[in-house]
C-alpha cells in the first residue's frame, strides 16, 4: 500500500496523485472527516484556491430506505457518501497508465466502497469508476452509484456549459450558454444555501445517445480552461452540474433509480462495479477535445483497421436501401473496385426470401440470418463474396444480432429467458421484434454459431452491426456489458474481422461501444447538403479514423455535387456509396481522385486532433469547417464547406498564427480547367472562396522550413 500522504495543516491532509499532464488533490478526512476530492488540475492552470465547502464526498452513492442522497446540491445528513470513511490507498503504474485505488468503508453496514482512478501517463484525462462489495452480514439495495463527483470547480458566473443534441439524421449538434443561465444565483447574502438548479442530461434505454450524446463540457470565459466529459455507458447514463459553496459541482454516473428505475441488489459477499466516466482538461473545448480524443485511442481495442484505415463500399445509402440482388451486386461490385474501394458491404435484405416486390416486408422475420436464394440464384450469396474478393476487396454483410422477428423460427427455438423480459415475464418485443438478453448462455451460443457461419462459410471479413429498436426493460445494463463482452469474444476469435458499430446512425455513439469497434456509424443522413454539420462535429463523439461518413455520388449529380459528397467524408472514414456502375467514365474519374488524396493523407487522421476554426457547427449554419492537426509539426487539413451565404471567410488557425511559411495545398476537389476556389494563408488565417455554393474544399497547410 502507498500512504505518501503530505501533512498541510492540524486537520488537513492531502493526497497528490498525477503525473507530468494532470494532478489530482485529494482530502482522505482522516480525524473523521469525509474523504474528497478536492481538484482536478493540469500544469499551467491558475492556481485555484482550496475550496473546502465546495468539495463533495469522494463518493456519491444511495441506498433504498436513506432517501435520494440529494437536496438540491446539498447532501442530507443520511447520505451515504458523507459516512464514508477512508480505509487505505494503492497508487500503481504499468504499460503507461497510472492507476489509484481509494478504499472506503461503511462501518454501519459493512459496505466496502473502493473509488477507481486511471490516467494515461502525460495525457489530462481523468477516468473514474466506482466498485462496491457488500462485507456485512445483510443485504443491501443500492439506488444510485456515481462515477465521479467533483466540487470545486470555478463559479457557475466564470463558465459556459456544452451539450450535444444528437437526434436520428440530426447528430452531434452540440449548444452552450451560460451556466449561471441554468443555475441562478438566488442571493446567498439572504439564503443559508445555494440555487438547487442543476443542468441535468440523461440518456435512456438501449440507443444510448438517442437524444444527446453521452458528453458536456465548460469552458472558462476569461483563462480559456476547458472540461470535457463522457459517460461510457452502453445503457443509461446521466449528468449534472450546479453550485456549491459557490462552486460548481459536477456528478457523472451510470443507471439510478430516479431516472431508469434501476437497482442493485448485494447479498454478502457479493459485489457491483458502476459504468466509466473520463473527465478531458485542456485548452478550451478544442483542447479539452484534443485530450480526449487522444485518451480515446488509448482505451480502445487495438486492431490493424485503426492503422490500415481501408475504404468502405456500403450498397445501402441512396443505391439499393435493402433490396440487394446478384443482378444488381455484380456490376455494383466491379465499379467499387474500380474506384478504389477495398471493403465491399452487402447491407440489408441479403436474408430475405419472402415473394414479393416490396423490399422490407423481413422487418418482422429476420433471427435465422440465412442467405435467401431468391435473390441469389446462381451459386448463392457466397458467389457474390467470391466476386468481391475476386475484385481484390474483404467482403462484408449487414447484422442485426440482437433482435429476433416476431415471425422468426428462431423465436420459437430459443427459450423465453434468451430475450429480455417486463416483470412477469412477457418478453420485450418492439416494432414486431424480441430483443435477445446476452447474459443467457441460449442467446451468445445463437450469436455465436450466427457469426461463425457468416465468417467460416461465407468468408465474411466485415460486419455492420445494426440495431433498430431501443428498449428500457429491466436488466438492460447487464445486457448491455454482456453484448460488449460477446463483441468481445468475436474479435477474439476472428481478430482480423471489421466490426462496424451502427444503430440507426448514431444512436449508440457511446465511448464503451467506440472502445470496441473500429467503425463507428454518424448518421443515416441521405442529403448531401445536411450532412457536413455531422460530419464536422462527429469528431467530438469518435475519432476521426472511426467514424464513417457517407459519400454517395450518383450519375445525375452535376461534378460539383459529386465532389461536395465526397468531400465531406475525406477527413473520416470514407463510406463510400451510389450507383457507381451507372456513372460515366468521367464521374467515376472524379470518385477514384477523391479516393486517392484520402488514401494519401489517412495515415496522418490515425494521429490527429479535432480543431473547429469557425466554431462548433450549428445545423443551419451557410459556413461548415474542421481541421484536423497532426503531431508533432505535423500538417493541418481543413475541410471547408460553404452552403450559400458570403463568398469568402477568413479561417483562424492559431497554432500557425505568426508562421509566414505557411504551404497552402487544394487537396479537393483535385485540379481540372475550372479551379475550385481560391485560398490563400494571411499570416493568422486562411481566406478560403470556394468557386461555387454549395462547395467544399479540403486544404493541406504545412510549415516551409
Amino acid at each position: 500500500m502507498t500512504r505518501d500522504l503530505t501533512r498541510h495543516s492540524a486537520r488537513d491532509y492531502g493526497y497528490r496523485w498525477g503525473h507530468s499532464g494532470l494532478t489530482v488533490d485529494f482530502d482522505f478526512g482522516f480525524d473523521g472527516d469525509t474523504p474528497r476530492l478536492v481538484r482536478v488540475t493540469r500544469p499551467g492552470d491558475p492556481e485555484a484556491e482550496r475550496a473546502a465547502d465546495a468539495a463533495l464526498p469522494l463518493v456519491e452513492l444511495t441506498l433504498f430506505g436513506e432517501g435520494s442522497g440529494w437536496s438540491g446540491p446539498r447532501f442530507t445528513g443520511t447520505a451515504l457518501g458523507q459516512r464514508l470513511r477512508y480505509r487505505a490507498h494503492h497508487a500503481t503504474y504499468g504499460e503507461g497508465w497510472h492507476h489509484l485505488v481509494v478504499e472506503l468503508l461503511d462501518p454501519a453496514r459493512g459496505l466496502t466502497v473502493c473509488a477507481e482512478y486511471a490516467s494515461p501517463d502525460g495525457v489530462p484525462v481523468l477516468r473514474s469508476r466506482v466498485r462496491l462489495r457488500n462485507d456485512g452480514g445483510a443485504p443491501v439495495t443500492v439506488r444510485s452509484v456515481g462515477s465521479l463527483l467533483l466540487g470545486g470547480l470555478p463559479s457557475p458566473d466564470e463558465l459556459r456549459v456544452f451539450r450535444a443534441r444528437n437526434d436520428w439524421l440530426a447528430e452531434c449538434r452540440w449548444y452552450d450558454e451560460p451556466l449561471r443561465a441554468a443555475v441562478p444565483d438566488i442571493g446567498r447574502e439572504l439564503h443559508e444555501h445555494d440555487s438547487g438548479a442543476v443542468v441535468r442530461l440523461a440518456g435512456r434505454g438501449s440507443w444510448p445517445t438517442d437524444g444527446h450524446l453521452a458528453m458536456g463540457a465548460f469552458t472558462h470565459r476569461t483563462d480559456g480552461r476547458g472540461w470535457l466529459w463522457q459517460i461510457e455507458s452502453a445503457a443509461s447514463w446521466q449528468w449534472r452540474a450546479g453550485e456549491a459553496g459557490r462552486h460548481t459541482y459536477l456528478a457523472l454516473s451510470g443507471p439510478d433509480a430516479d431516472e431508469h428505475q434501476w437497482r442493485q441488489v448485494l447479498g454478502p459477499g457479493e459485489e457491483f462495479t458502476g459504468e466509466w466516466a473520463a473527465l478531458a482538461l485542456g485548452a478550451g473545448f478544442d483542447g479539452a477535445l484534443a485530450a480526449l480524443t487522444s485518451y480515446r485511442r488509448l482505451v480502445r481495442r487495438p486492431h490493424p483497421d485503426h492503422e490500415r484505415l481501408p475504404v468502405v463500399f456500403n450498397d445501402y445509402m441512396n443505391t439499393l436501401m435493402g433490396d440487394p440482388t446478384a443482378e444488381k451486386l455484380l456490376p455494383l461490385i466491379d465499379a467499387a473496385a474500380e474506384a478504389g474501394a477495398e471493403y465491399f458491404c452487402v447491407d440489408a435484405g441479403w436474408y430475405d426470401d419472402e415473394a414479393g416486390d416490396e423490399a422490407g416486408g423481413w422487418w418482422d422475420s429476420v433471427g435465422a440470418w440465412q442467405p435467401s436464394e431468391r435473390r441469389f440464384p446462381d451459386g448463392g450469396l457466397r458467389a457474390v463474396l467470391d466476386h468481391v474478393r475476386s475484385r481484390g476487396m474483404v467482403p462484408g454483410l449487414w447484422l442485426e444480432p440482437e433482435v429476433v422477428g416476431v415471425r422468426s423460427p428462431v423465436a420459437h427455438e430459443l427459450p423465453d429467458e434468451a430475450f429480455l423480459r417486463h416483470e412477469g415475464g412477457i418478453r420485450v418485443t418492439e416494432q414486431g421484434r424480441h430483443q435477445l438478453d446476452l447474459t443467457h448462455p441460449a442467446a451468445r451460443a445463437h450469436l455465436d454459431k450466427t457469426v461463425d457461419r457468416l465468417i467460416g462459410e461465407l468468408g465474411v471479413g466485415y460486419l455492420k452491426l445494426d440495431y433498430n429498436i431501443t428498449t428500457s426493460a429491466p436488466g438492460l445494463l447487464e445486457h448491455s456489458r454482456a453484448w460488449l463482452a460477446w463483441l468481445a469474444s468475436v474479435l477474439d476469435r476472428h481478430p482480423t474481422l471489421v466490426i462496424e458499430n451502427c444503430a440507426s446512425g448514431g444512436m449508440r455513439m457511446d465511448g464503451a461501444s467506440l472502445a470496441l469497434a473500429q467503425l463507428q456509424s454518424t448518421s443515416d443522413q441521405q442529403d448531401p447538403l445536411r450532412y457536413p454539420p455531422i460530419a464536422a462535429a462527429a469528431p467530438t463523439a469518435v475519432p476521426p479514423e472511426q467514424g464513417a461518413v457517407w459519400a454517395y455520388p450518383q450519375p445525375a449529380f452535376s461534378d460539383a455535387e459529386i465532389n461536395f459528397t465526397l468531400g465531406s467524408a475525406l477527413l473520416g472514414r470514407v463510406h463510400l456509396s451510389g450507383h457507381l456502375d451507372k456513372m460515366t467514365e468521367s464521374q467515376l474519374g472524379l470518385v477514384r481522385d477523391a479516393l486517392t488524396t484520402y488514401k494519401a493523407i489517412r495515415g496522418d487522421l490515425r494521429t490527429a486532433v479535432p480543431f473547429w476554426p469557425l466554431g462548433l457547427p450549428g445545423w443551419s449554419d451557410e459556413w461548415v469547417a474542421l481541421g484536423l492537426r497532426a503531431p508533432v509539426a505535423g500538417p493541418t487539413y481543413l475541410s471547408v464547406w460553404r452552403r450559400g451565404g458570403d463568398s469568402e471567410r477568413v479561417l483562424p488557425v492559431p497554432h500557425l498564427a505568426g508562421q509566414g511559411d505557411v504551404r497552402v495545398e487544394i487537396l479537393h476537389p483535385a485540379p481540372s480547367p475550372s479551379p475550385a476556389g481560391l485560398v490563400e494563408w494571411d499570416g493568422a488565417g486562411l481566406r478560403v472562396e470556394p468557386a461555387e455554393a454549395p462547395g467544399v474544399l479540403l486544404v493541406r497547410l504545412t510549415c516551409e522550413e
